[in-house]
């Protein structure tokens, strides 16, 4: 708007008398004060810069996420996301300022400053700004030479996010929503060490307002007994809760997605700045998901789109640092028996509706199965005979094969207990009847499970 504004004035003048024509420039976020050797990004390329770096042009419309650090072994990066509006007229530039003494990268509001560097942008245009582009060669450090093929990966990875959506989990500033590697939600502070949003050496870090989940409580208030017990097998009823109470979006169908939007924003959050609580988030938003039942046919179309995001954000897992996702650990992690039991949830369903899902599943399978070596359809030699190098031959017995399926002896009972086993439990002297001692049981039963 200011553009605009400005279009009017003697701004007019000074921008369209610089070293080059108007026609020729587009999009661009200045990146200033950023020192040679910094490490800058936008969106899925990183680099180190280059003494004559000042920033990124030719954007094009939609959501962009920047970063920087003084160099690339610092811990903590900045970051901001911002939105380059589409329409015709003058370009869109945008301006971002990094303050060595905090280490932040902030919106330009200084209006001296914001004419003094739209007056000077042809002056820079071909030297001092790089092409915006998703692929990089080895080298390369923010200058036009050495780029390769861009990726379209990034409108994929960001196909659910909106503003509504970084409004709420970062908080508007002047021109973006803005977060660090250190950011973090509150439920995060004490399990992951080292993060204190209100003690940093260099300024507060912001608080991340996810979603709250908690996965040891996901039925309504007031439940009881089964109730509960169903409720912490199948999280239908949190995700519902979840999506009609606490995503912003107007839209039945959005609010859905918003879920799907958070997923793809603690993903990326992870990918560029590693950020821990970001990861946190991802997976308890996929254990959510994945161990929902009734929604997977209520709520066919949003795991349709899960399975689809799912699929392209694990062909990006080798691009974290730190080996934050780990794709080829034994077992696979946390994801693999999610994926099996979901599975085999959505083989006891009939009917056409599940066509498109069942089909996204077996291509996801299918990826899974040629990168990274999983079989979902894997079965246990639970007793067998491994020969030693010495020749020998002894029968080995794997005891915790079903551990991960809860099959067998790690299947789940329910268990009635007497009212003296109840009375040792609680401590109370309160009678009770056989149902509630059901009820009980049951209860126990899902806390000591879950």
């Amino acid at each position: 708007m200011l553009f605009n504004i400005l279009r009017n004035t003697i701004f007019e003048e000074l921008f369209y008398g610089s070293k080059m024509a108007p026609a020729m420039m587009n999009n661009c976020i200045l990146l200033l004060n950023l020192p040679p050797g910094a490490l800058a990004g936008i969106d899925l390329l990183s680099f180190t810069t280059s003494p004559r770096f000042h920033g990124v042009k030719n954007l094009p419309v939609g959501l962009h996420f920047v970063f920087a650090a003084s160099n690339s072994a610092l811990s903590v990066r900045q970051g901001a996301w911002f939105y380059v509006t589409p329409g015709a007229g003058a370009p869109q530039i945008l301006m971002k300022r990094w303050e060595a003494e905090t280490e932040d990268l902030i919106a330009e509001t200084s209006q001296t400053e914001l004419l003094r560097w739209k007056a000077n942008l042809g002056s820079i245009w071909k030297d001092g700004l790089t092409p915006y582009r998703q692929t990089v060669q080895e080298g390369d450090s923010g200058n036009e030479e050495g780029w390769a093929e861009e990726s379209t990966d990034w409108s994929e990875l960001t196909s659910h996010i909106s503003q509504t959506l970084l409004s709420r989990i970062c908080g508007l500033n002047p021109d973006h929503w803005s977060l660090t590697s250190a950011s973090s939600a509150t439920q995060d502070l004490e399990s992951i060490p080292g993060l204190d949003l209100g003690n940093s050496t260099l300024h507060p870090e912001k608080e991340l307002r996810f979603l709250p989940i908690d996965l040891k409580r996901t039925w309504r208030e007031g439940a009881t007994g089964r109730e509960r017990t169903e409720a912490a097998q199948d999280r239908s009823w949190f995700l519902g809760d979840l999506i009609e109470n606490h995503c912003q979006a107007t839209q039945k169908r959005e609010r859905e997605f918003e879920v799907l939007g958070e997923l793809q924003f603690a993903f990326l959050m992870v990918l560029t700045l590693n950020n821990n609580s970001c990861l946190e988030q991802w997976k308890r938003l996929l254990r959510l998901l994945f161990t929902c039942r009734h929604a997977v046919k209520d709520r066919c179309f949003l795991f349709v789109e899960l399975l689809k995001i799912l699929r392209v954000q694990l062909s990006h897992c080798a691009d974290v640092e730190a080996e934050l996702f780990d794709m080829n650990e034994v077992g696979g992690g946390f994801l693999k028996p999610l994926f099996k039991t979901f599975r085999t949830g959505l083989d006891e369903f009939d009917g056409k509706w599940k066509a498109d899902l069942v089909d996204e599943f077996e291509d996801l399978q299918d990826y899974l199965q040629r990168e990274f070596g999983w079989d979902l359809d894997e079965s246990y030699v639970k007793r067998g005979m491994l020969e030693l190098e010495d020749g020998e031959q002894v029968e080995m017995d794997m005891n915790g094969a079903d551990e991960d399926d809860e099959l067998g002896e790690y299947a789940p009972a329910v268990v009635e207990l007497t009212l003296e086993q109840m009375k040792q439990l609680d401590g109370s002297d309160v009678d009770h009847t056989t149902e509630d001692s059901e009820e009980e049981a049951d209860l126990e039963e899902m806390d000591a499970r879950y």
